[in-house]
């Protein structure tokens, strides 16, 4: 699958730190898993843990899962050495924390382009400041780039906004890191629930990032995972119009009308347009479950 059509619908944080949570990973039904050498990892275990994360990478097992890496950002002393020892493992995706400019994106990729093991390497983006959020349309544009993740938790610290439970401080943001991604073409993942014992606050604020558009979102726990796969992803209902619309659609057209009507609602191209989309990500979901 490439990057849009696979499922991303739960994308969990595992610390790279942690032996038994990185086995439990390969039997976890998430669609994505970001193994993270920063924030989760305190400094005198960043070095055996990026160790382990090479040697785990390089052993594999975690397929069809898509596997990301987080990485330290360069204002630390840690980058360098994760890139280095990250190397032989060849991860298929670093997500870059800390980015605030394109050109942060920018001089990430030429220190990729200057080691031959990262030239299939591409790279996310986390957008978790004001300046970030101002700035995301040209780092959604960035070479290499094909996602971003809303750090939701610094940039309410960033903004000194509240986290409410509709997450009214955050929206603006929200919206206009989803607005660049989808004008690059590439994915969009919301961001983390603290509460992770709350499923019921999970489940809603999972529904308001799907309503929003995003494609999936970022978990702390195992636990979150069913209710994000759920959430994210196309119900019976709308699966069953997606198919009504295209099947009265494509009626109507035989008989060289140009619209059709669905239970008293006009069906025009960019419905059925629409409609193939929900179908597409069903089929790419189901796919992923087979696989």
């Amino acid at each position: 699958m490439d990057n849009r059509t696979r499922p991303y619908r739960s994308v969990l944080y595992v610390p790279a730190s942690r032996p038994r949570a990185m086995e439990k990973a390969r039997e976890l039904p998430t669609d994505a898993i970001i193994f993270d050498l920063e924030d989760a990892v305190v400094a005198e275990e960043k070095a055996s843990a990026r160790a382990l994360l090479a040697q785990r990478l390089a052993t594999g097992g975690y397929e069809p899962r898509a596997c990301i890496v987080r990485i330290n950002g360069f204002e630390t002393d840690w980058a360098t050495d994760d890139l280095a020892t990250l190397a032989d493992a060849r991860p298929k995706t670093i997500l870059l924390p800390k980015v605030s400019y394109a050109a942060d994106v920018e001089n990430f990729v030429r220190r990729l382009d200057a080691n031959p093991a990262f030239d299939n390497t591409r790279i996310w983006a986390m957008i978790e400041t004001a300046q970030s959020v101002l700035n995301a349309d040209q780092i959604s544009r960035a070479p290499r780039l094909t996602g971003i993740v809303v750090g939701t938790n610094d940039l309410a610290k960033d903004l000194g906004a509240r986290l409410s439970a509709d997450r009214s401080g955050l929206m603006a943001a929200l919206q206009f890191s989803l607005l660049a991604a989808r004008a690059a073409g590439i994915v969009a993942i919301d961001g983390v629930y603290n509460a992770f014992r709350d499923e019921p606050g999970l489940v809603a604020e999972c529904k308001q990032g799907r309503d929003l558009g995003f494609d999936g979102k970022t978990l702390i726990h195992p636990s979150q995972i069913g209710p994000a796969n759920a959430a994210f992803a196309p119900t019976e209902g709308e699966l069953d119009l997606a198919r009504r619309q295209i099947a009265a659609f494509e009626a109507a057209r035989a008989q060289g009308q140009g619209i059709a009507v669905v239970d008293g609602r006009i069906v025009e191209n960019l419905h059925v347009a629409t409609a193939r989309g929900i179908i597409a990500r069903s089929e790419a979901i189901d796919a992923w479950r087979q696989s």
